[in-house]
């Protein structure tokens, strides 16, 4: 009855596809960009001192999220930050100017994506590494090109590591919590906050089956 319910509130409806909305725009630009750095690092010098300096910082800034990472875009682009100051003073009408976009659900996809895009190094830096020089020589020694080679080799084998690599950043987006509700404290902006408010109510407004229920709803986005 409680799920029946929440099927039928425009407030759930509304968190729910924000929620959707942010994990699915931060997964493909974070699988994307990482995926790209990846290959960057790859393509590089092994084991160099790039190499080594990116990975380190990539699996520094995969862990640094929540009231930290909030804090930090807010010192640096929100009201009176680094930036928006700096940009207020030479150029007032452009955006980097404004400290509103921050704080909607386009400032939480900027800054969801900060932490998304070490992760998919991380992630997908392993399966890069085994594509293999030998499988191109090959493909070369048989008169195929680097079209052919991509299209045949590198991407078959590349693909099912992304795509689990691009669901691991949705459901890593899709589940937090800390970052929005710290950065924007509005529990109808997306779900997770609204069962953090369900819980924790201090007004006497607390529904523990209301919570559940939601988190049920997201267990089921994340099994399908």
């Amino acid at each position: 009855a409680k799920i029946h319910e929440l099927m039928n509130s425009k407030t759930v409806h509304i968190a729910f596809f924000n929620s959707l909305e942010i994990s699915f725009k931060t997964a493909i630009s974070g699988a994307l960009l990482g995926g790209l750095f990846a290959w960057a690092l790859v393509s590089g010098k092994p084991g160099g001192y790039f190499y080594k300096i990116s990975v380190a910082i990539s699996s520094v800034l995969a862990q640094f999220g929540g009231v930290m990472l909030a804090f930090a875009f807010l010192a640096t682009f929100g009201f009176n930050g680094l930036i928006s100051s700096f940009f207020a003073k030479i150029a007032p009408d452009s955006f980097l100017a404004q400290s509103a976009w921050l704080y909607g659900i386009n400032g939480l996809s900027v800054v969801y994506t900060f932490f998304q895009i070490p992760l998919m190094v991380i992630v997908f830096l392993p399966t890069i590494q085994n594509l293999r020089p030998q499988w191109r020589e090959a493909s070369d020694s048989l008169g195929g090109g680097m079209l052919e080679f991509w299209l045949r080799i590198g991407i078959p084998v590349l693909t099912p590591s992304f795509a689990g690599a691009a669901l691991l950043l949705f459901v890593n987006s899709f589940s937090a919590y800390a970052t929005a509700q710290t950065l924007v404290n509005v529990s109808s902006l997306l779900t997770p906050l609204q069962i953090g408010a369900a819980l924790t109510s201090e007004v006497g407004g607390a529904n523990p089956s209301e919570a559940k229920a939601l988190s049920l709803l997201m267990v089921a986005v994340v099994t399908i």
